[in-house]
């Protein structure tokens, strides 16, 4: 991995060696160039295809854990289709296999693609989270996060939800409690780096969720008393104002690229900005946050 600090401002991740190297090992013919690494029916286990032997066994979680090692830091695009590759190492079969040298075929046409990490200067740390409610064929959710200060995605995260889930309510607090640690461990961090951080946003697009997360059991009814108690700690960290949560529309959260298989014209434009290809999209500046100076839009709390 090279580390290229070369442009003013900007931290540039490269593994494009990483990927040629991995194309070449890879003992098949790799095509070429797709317009995206999966399809909608990525995280659909098809059960009635044929196990394959033992050799190829063995390529396919060498290169599944190859992959995992580049999207963990460089190339966040393929993420969500390693992580449920991660899940069937142990008795992949040719659908599969198929999915795999999809994402190969892909990273190879796309492998001058740089990660390109910038941050602005409103002092924000920016967190979108989405979950795809009973997307996997034992009906758990899959919960997605991109983490960025500006432009191009600094963490992201893709992962099956642990336990089953009753509604996308219920969903999308389990994907926000599953990353607390993680969003509250990333601000003392940067804090201790000796920056201020005077937002620490997270961004959801379920107002039901948001109001359980703000008010806690208050806004409990029939459907949501069974919730674990554990669900409501968010509401103790916006209490404490180590948390704000912000209302962000279906169309700018970015993390819904990491909860479910997109295609088409929004896998284009999130990748984009979880890339920071083009150099034209601030995530902080999209209409989830709603202004071009955070200052005068942003709730008085969140400041």
């Amino acid at each position: 991995m090279i580390l290229d600090y070369t442009e003013d401002s900007k931290l540039k991740l490269d593994m494009i060696y990483y990927i040629e190297d991995m194309i070449k090992e890879f003992p098949y013919e790799i095509k070429g160039r797709l317009k995206a690494p999966w399809n909608d029916k990525l995280f659909k286990v098809n059960k009635k295809t044929e196990k394959f032997d033992d050799k190829r066994k063995g390529i396919f979680h060498t290169f599944v854990m190859k992959a995992m090692f580049l999207c963990k830091r460089a190339r966040q695009d393929i993420e969500p289709g390693i992580c449920f590759l991660s899940s069937r190492t142990s008795k992949p079969n040719e659908s599969d296999w198929q999915k795999l040298t999809k994402i190969l075929e892909f990273l190879k046409g796309t492998k001058d693609d740089v990660l390109t990490l910038e941050a602005d200067d409103w002092n924000v740390l920016y967190w979108f989270i989405d979950a795809a409610f009973a997307v996997h064929h034992d009906m758990k959710s899959h919960s997605g996060l991109v983490f960025t200060m500006g432009k191009g995605a600094i963490i992201s995260s893709s992962r099956k939800q642990k336990t089953n889930s009753r509604s996308s309510t219920e969903a999308e607090l389990n994907a926000a409690d599953n990353m607390l640690s993680k969003i509250i461990r990333v601000k003392r961090f940067v804090e201790k780096q000796g920056f201020e951080v005077k937002v620490n946003a997270l961004f959801q697009h379920n107002t039901s969720t948001m109001k359980l997360q703000k008010n806690g059991k208050l806004s409990s009814g029939k459907r949501t008393r069974h919730f674990d108690i554990k669900l409501f700690y968010i509401t103790d960290l916006i209490n404490r104002d180590e948390l704000v949560v912000k209302y962000c529309p279906t169309d700018e959260m970015i993390g819904d690229y990491m909860s479910k298989p997109l295609v088409g014209a929004k896998f284009d434009k999130f990748r984009d900005m979880i890339m920071n290809l083009s150099n034209k999209h601030n995530i902080g500046q999209q209409e989830c946050v709603g202004s071009k100076n955070i200052n005068e839009k942003m709730t008085d709390k969140m400041l």
